[in-house]
């Protein structure tokens, strides 16, 4: 330990990546798709321990690195708080029959054939309603998977195609906290921000519906819907189905429509839910409290124990069973698990300044604006799978590149256009991200059965650089502008 330690090399920097690389794939090999339940857990604290290692050879002290680690675990907090509402919640959305009566009627209106692509759509609505991909997927994304796989279609699919949507509707909604972060990173205000980035998400939308319906014309003829009427029929027999429990979702968002945060909205909407099953449902509240003579005390005891914990419905149809349980807070607890130790090794190799040098490397050989965009992006994908936070995947980007990009005569829509198209949508592609983490957590899929068919999250960063090396709508300054920064007249920025 030394008052000023030096800065890591190339070696130093890249050995608790590549190792933990290799630990992360070796556990993928070995527990297939039990990985995220412990395994990925322990190889992000062994690359954290190693990056800690390196970082006391250089000189640092444990205090400064630990203190690194709480900093970067603090970061995530908000999102381990929504995960345990979005786990409160589907609970009690669940036994107020408000998804299962989203199923019933789903099964009347969807059918195999348009199902991913109404899917796709209906998640892009809410999530640009909202601002928030996170609870589109935990809300009507829950339902749309309960649906699908009633149908019989592959849960990766669906999965796919939930995230695809929500994350379209989350790139454009102005009260996406992203969609606002990336043109502040850049430097220039939202709705350019917005309006520039239609030019790449646009068309990545629409190739993205046409792939989910050739999907889903395939999968017409193969897919057995014998058991639907069956299984509407438990679900009528189990719950009160009544068009008015939508009155709970649509409560929900329209709060985040006017702007209350996720937090307290979400946290409304599981109360709403307690309160809608309590009236609604009151055989379901029995059934789960086991106490038949005192309604106050099965409601509380019911409302409690869902919210904190696994609920299973007896309906007497097993794949129903299935369809209707839930985990609760505690459901979330693996997930939460997966967040911090994801954030300990970001901020081991962050303090210790390992990813600055890394990302240096990513600054050389950039000849063209399709390759410094190319290299923009290449770096965010880099900063999700590293630092398993997609707001570091926009954030340092958006500091290392945006010199570079006013250098080279591109205006700052550009930089922020991909910071979104490569930043925000590969989040969700990497287990050990915080929101891959996430949405394998809140749908129940694992990350590696949904990333191939999430085709909106894999186009995005292949569209913008598309559009770098064409030369496609890349906005430069004009020698007016380019002159007035050079005289440091910020107002031309």
């Amino acid at each position: 330990m030394t008052d000023d330690p030096r800065s890591p090399n190339y070696l130093e920097a890249f050995t608790p990546v590549v190792i933990l690389i290799f630990l992360l794939a070796f556990n993928v090999y070995v527990f297939k798709g039990d990985a995220t339940q412990g395994p990925n857990q322990i190889a992000l604290l062994f690359g954290a321990v190693i990056a800690a290692a390196i970082g006391v050879y250089q000189g640092f002290s444990w205090k400064v690195i630990q203190e690194g680690m709480i900093k970067s675990i603090k970061s995530a907090l908000g999102a381990v708080l929504i995960l345990l509402v979005i786990g409160a919640l589907s609970g009690t959305w669940m036994i107020s029959g408000v998804v299962p009566t989203m199923i019933y009627y789903g099964l009347d209106i969807l059918n195999p054939s348009i199902f991913l692509v109404a899917t796709c759509l209906i998640c892009a609505i809410v999530a640009v309603a909202t601002g928030s991909s996170w609870s589109t997927i935990g809300t009507v994304g829950l339902a749309l998977l309960g649906i699908g796989s009633v149908m019989g279609i592959s849960e990766g699919m669906i999965a796919g195609a939930i995230i695809s949507g929500a994350y379209f509707g989350d790139k454009m909604s102005p009260l996406s906290d992203t969609t606002n972060l990336a043109p502040a990173m850049a430097g220039t205000d939202l709705f350019t921000h917005i309006r520039y980035m239609m030019y790449t998400t646009i068309p990545t939308l629409i190739i993205t519906l046409i792939i989910f319906l050739f999907l889903g014309l395939s999968l017409d003829s193969k897919t057995d819907l014998a058991g639907i009427e069956s299984m509407q029929a438990t679900l009528s027999q189990t719950f009160v189905i009544s068009a008015w429990l939508f009155l709970v979702p649509a409560v929900v968002i329209g709060l985040i429509v006017m702007k209350m945060d996720a937090l307290p909205a979400l946290f409304f909407g599981t109360v709403a839910g307690g309160i809608a099953a309590v009236i609604a449902q009151p055989n379901i509240v029995n059934q789960l409290s086991g106490i038949t003579d005192d309604y106050f005390m099965s409601s509380y005891v019911t409302f409690f124990n869902t919210i904190a914990g696994a609920s299973n419905i007896e309906t007497g149809n097993a794949a129903v069973n299935d369809l209707l349980s839930t985990g609760g807070m505690s459901g979330m607890l693996n997930t939460i698990w997966l967040v911090i130790c994801s954030m300990c090794f970001g901020g081991a190799m962050e303090v210790t300044g390992m990813l600055k040098k890394i990302t240096s490397s990513f600054m050389s050989k950039v000849e063209s604006a399709g390759s410094l965009i190319a290299k923009t992006a290449g770096t965010c994908i880099f900063f999700n799978a590293t630092t398993s936070d997609q707001y570091l995947a926009i954030v340092v980007p958006g500091r290392m590149f945006s010199k570079e990009f006013k250098d080279r005569g591109l205006s700052p829509e550009n930089l922020s256009r991909t910071l979104e198209d490569s930043g925000t949508v590969t989040s969700p592609l990497i287990p050990w991200n915080t929101c891959g983490a996430y949405h394998a957590g809140v749908l129940g899929v694992a990350t590696g059965s949904y990333w191939m068919f999430c085709f909106f999250n894999l186009i995005s960063p292949v569209m913008t650089m598309l559009y770098g090396f064409l030369n496609i709508r890349l906005r430069r300054y004009s020698k007016e502008e380019m002159e007035a920064i050079k005289k440091g007249e910020t107002k031309a920025i």
